[in-house]
């Protein structure tokens, strides 16, 4: 056990540059070389993809990967091949001899992974080529897809049941970030997957956060505030029409915010170009329909803005899942108005009468009442999943902006509910609405509504702060809205506050909010971090990649900060695997060596007290990985003296903290048994002058040695 576990950690290290698992991914890992069928629930960007990539590189065999999309499977074929891991993939935009030659190496045992397509199963030449593999076990990504409860079923998916038939002994592994537990259940019987083998992470994703606002007008100013808090960094603007995404894609652009259009209605050139130069960072903003779907696996898009209120909340979940997958902030804003939900209830009144059309109204209702929401939006989120989490406390709205002012409504509530019960509760919200305000629409005089005791009680406020107070009340399930005819009902809550019960909205609800300053970007976007991302720009131009796969933002991040001059250095980085060191190791280590030099030299000037030449040649030693008893025996001075450098090196950020500890680490051992506790019982000891002289008095024979 301890040398599968030790395995399976060079293994993480090697091939995808980390130290450590991530939650449940060991445990996943284990199912895996169990030989166990596993359905793995878990938000983007929780490490789904190294769950089953890093198996399969201590088993023989190959493992076959149905995904859902082209550009889903080409981003997952060239990481693997960055980390120097064969994989190939057969799909329809592959020429017939590129189909054949994958296959060949396939049979040749010359990959560990083949990508397909679900509808890649209808052909029965290729279920009999696969039968003729050595299969370690299947992947279906995306699982939701295959459950008729799933807001994105696909029939190919459903199908994926006769892979229990046809590779009995063949376990399959299920990965999906957006299943409820109707879906979750659906799956784990289509497939036969036992209940233990149902693996879950908590729903909140910890580097996101998410507001949403009611739209005011078309939303151009509240897009630009948002956008000028995003200068320079990747993101998705999803709007709900073609039309309505050329519209903005032009607007932007007309006013200096450079982007590409994306929607179903372009050619199939057109789409895949704007995608490879999003891709390629030649465009950091792609305004889009949800055209522009699943098959994005890009780590540093920074935000996502939705224009308008999407179809469900696992659509939303999923298009907010594309920020953010490095790990670091991200920013997710959602505008919205009631004619969002008006529209999107339109489509599905046109669908046959049928549970699904039932379950589509049920899931509509629920986005609406996320959108507003008081309560926690993760919190929110995890509960529709069927998950239990705590408030986020600093990274949503609504609790954010705990401080924020109330407005009494109580009053204007209970005139609204009065003029639904005037009504005999038999209408919709817009004519509750223009009976409050005085309207004479000819609805209202034929009903002869116009002469209600509640006609014109509401004129002071606007039509859209009446539906502000409409979301209230729907929000605080005061009223309910009848799924067939838009009809308004009271609730017990709704009889509670006719009889005097207080309630309170949010004054922003009533008025537009204009500041996104709670986002920050954890990238310190200085001069050594654009040298880098130039630099990476160049190398993923000429291996025609995207930068990404040369190293994500995060990675470069560290490199910036840290500067590394030592391969030794370089690996220690979160993020850089052993085939990345072999690739890339030159020209990033030639960079971190200009730009050390470059700091070196800049604190030499700027410092009151410029370190003076005795320091900056033992810094020199140091850079060349020379030990403690190295440096002393080159320079011929006295161990305390170099001790006194090192510190005074660390002490000007001229070398890491690591690497002041690498130097400690081998004198340490040396030490009697009281100092090493005296050590121990405090890190800080390092630093004190006692340890000094310690050093001084014992290791005067070691440095010797």
């Amino acid at each position: 056990m301890i040398e599968t576990t030790k395995i399976k950690k060079e293994t993480l290290k090697k091939y995808f540059g980390f130290e450590n698992f991530l939650p449940i991914q060991e445990q996943a890992i284990d199912f895996i070389l169990a030989g166990k069928s596993i359905l793995t629930v878990l938000p983007t960007g929780a490490g789904k993809s190294l769950i089953f990539q890093l198996p399969t590189l201590l088993m023989k065999g190959i493992t076959i990967v149905i995904s859902p999309l082209i550009s889903l499977m080409q981003d997952q074929v060239d990481n693997l091949l960055a980390n120097g891991i064969e994989a190939k993939m057969i799909n329809s935009q592959n020429s017939m001899e590129e189909n054949k030659q994958n296959l060949t190496a396939v049979s040749n045992c010359q990959a560990k992974f083949l990508y397909i397509a679900p509808e890649r199963f209808n052909s029965q030449f290729f279920s009999n080529f696969l039968k003729r593999q050595k299969i370690n076990f299947f992947v279906i990504d995306e699982a939701h897809c295959l459950s008729e409860w799933g807001h994105e079923f696909r029939s190919d998916y459903r199908k994926l049941s006769n892979l229990k038939n046809d590779f009995p002994n063949t376990p399959i592994a299920c990965f999906t970030a957006t299943a409820t537990q109707n879906v979750r259940n659906d799956i784990l019987e289509t497939l036969d997957i036992e209940q233990a083998n149902l693996l879950k992470v908590k729903i909140k994703r910890k580097n996101l956060i998410i507001r949403c606002e009611k739209r005011f007008g078309d939303g151009k100013k509240q897009i630009i505030n948002f956008l000028t808090a995003h200068q320079q960094e990747c993101g998705i603007i999803y709007c709900f029409t073609r039309k309505e995404t050329e519209k903005l894609s032009k607007y932007l652009n007309e006013v200096g915010f450079t982007n590409l259009c994306y929607h179903a209605g372009l050619t199939l050139k057109e789409r895949k170009e704007a995608f490879e130069k999003f891709k390629k960072e030649d465009v950091k903003i792609i305004v889009a329909t949800i055209a522009f779907g699943m098959g994005i696996d890009k780590k540093n898009i920074r935000f996502v803005l939705h224009t308008s209120m999407p179809k469900t909340l696992e659509n939303y979940y999923q298009e907010i899942g594309r920020a953010g997958r490095d790990g670091l902030n991200s920013d997710v804003l959602l505008l919205h108005s009631k004619g969002d939900e008006i529209s999107k209830r339109k489509l599905i009144d046109d669908l046959p009468n049928s549970d699904y059309k039932n379950m589509m109204y049920q899931k509509l209702n629920n986005m609406y009442r996320f959108v507003i929401s008081s309560e926690c939006r993760h919190q929110y989120i995890a509960n529709y999943f069927n998950d239990e989490i705590n408030k986020c406390d600093t990274i949503c709205d609504n609790c954010l902006h705990r401080d924020k002012e109330y407005q009494d409504i109580s009053i204007d509530a209970q005139k609204f509910l009065s003029t639904i019960l005037r009504c005999n509760q038999n209408f919709g919200q817009n004519h509750i609405i223009n009976i409050l305000r005085e309207s004479k629409t000819k609805k209202i005089v034929n009903l002869n509504h116009h002469q209600l005791s509640v006609y014109g009680i509401g004129k002071h406020f606007s039509k859209e702060q009446w539906q502000s107070i409409a979301d209230r009340l729907l929000d605080l399930e005061a009223i309910v809205i009848d799924n067939e005819y838009r009809i308004l009902k009271i609730t017990p809550i709704g009889s509670d506050i006719l009889k005097g019960k207080k309630i309170q909205i949010e004054k922003s609800n009533l008025k537009e909010q204009k500041s996104y300053d709670e986002y920050k970007s954890e990238i310190e976007r200085n001069e050594n971090f654009e040298s880098f991302r130039k630099l990476r720009k160049q190398i993923a131009e000429e291996e025609n990649v995207p930068p990404y796969i040369v190293f994500h933002d995060v990675t470069l991040d560290q490199i910036a900060k840290k500067l590394p001059t030592t391969k030794a250095e370089l690996l220690q980085i979160s993020g850089v695997a052993q085939k990345k060191i072999e690739k890339y190791y030159q020209p990033f280590i030639n960079l971190s060596t200009k730009l050390s030099s470059q700091k070196v030299n800049q604190f030499i000037r700027q410092s009151k007290k410029p370190l003076n030449e005795t320091y900056l040649k033992t810094l020199s030693l140091v850079k060349e990985n020379k030990t403690i008893a190295q440096i002393k025996e080159n320079r011929e001075l006295q161990t305390n003296t170099i001790i006194g450098h090192i510190k005074k090196l660390n002490e000007h950020q001229l070398i890491t903290d690591e690497k002041k500890e690498q130097l400690f680490s081998p004198l340490i051992k040396n030490f009697p048994n009281e100092i090493k506790l005296w050590i121990e019982k405090s890190p800080r000891n390092y630093d004190t002058l006692s340890l000094q002289k310690y050093l001084y008095r014992y290791l005067e024979i070691f440095s010797k040695d």
